[in-house]
């Protein structure tokens, strides 16, 4: 049975909902998933050879990834090329059709720049708009992003962009990375 870890970084919930979704669709496929957020498994460790595919995903905050993930990148870098690896970022610029591809996504092309790991496969994951749930300084500040790219701005909408769909369907396919070669560190 493949064994799929998804290590992710969220902060308001919704990147470690996808994870589990990810999760969902990994074991639907036959094989085995586990779901660890990104401080978790640096205050506990991985077991990197329990794993035969890893797979690591962050939100888009502000244009940025958090430290933590870049951190956790550049710790583990030669164990995520070490076996058959992916990374997905969630952002709602992805929510229009040309910025939810790897090529169109400024994000993903940013991360692909900064990172010293270069993951085998890519994901672009639409977010979610939920300014309630937000405290009122993100609720300002996306509200003024959100008009500037055309977005939803009633500071009472929640908006998932996310197609749930095709999270479990990536996730039925992650486990087929580990029948390619694993890639040499």
């Amino acid at each position: 049975m493949t064994s799929v870890l998804v290590v992710y970084m969220t902060r308001g919930g919704h990147t470690a909902r996808i994870a589990r979704c990810l999760c969902e669709g990994v074991e639907a496929a036959g094989g085995q998933a586990t779901a660890l957020d990104v401080r978790d498994a640096e205050k506990t460790g991985i077991d990197w050879a329990r794993h035969d595919v890893v797979v690591v995903g962050a939100p888009v905050l502000y244009g940025n990834y958090d430290k933590s993930v870049m951190r956790f990148i550049e710790r583990h870098k030669d164990a995520l090329a070490a076996r058959p690896n992916a990374f997905f970022n969630v952002s709602v610029v992805a929510r229009t059709p040309e910025k939810a591809t790897v090529a169109g996504n400024r994000y993903m092309q940013k991360f692909l720049e900064l990172s010293p790991w270069k993951p085998q496969e890519l994901k672009v994951i639409a977010g979610k708009v939920d300014y309630p749930s937000w405290p009122w300084w993100d609720r300002i500040m996306i509200r003024l992003i959100m008009k500037m790219t055309h977005g939803p701005t009633d500071p009472k909408a929640v908006i998932d962009y996310t197609d749930w769909d095709d999270v479990r369907a990536w996730g039925r396919h992650l486990p087929e990375l580990a029948r390619v070669t694993a890639p040499t560190a």
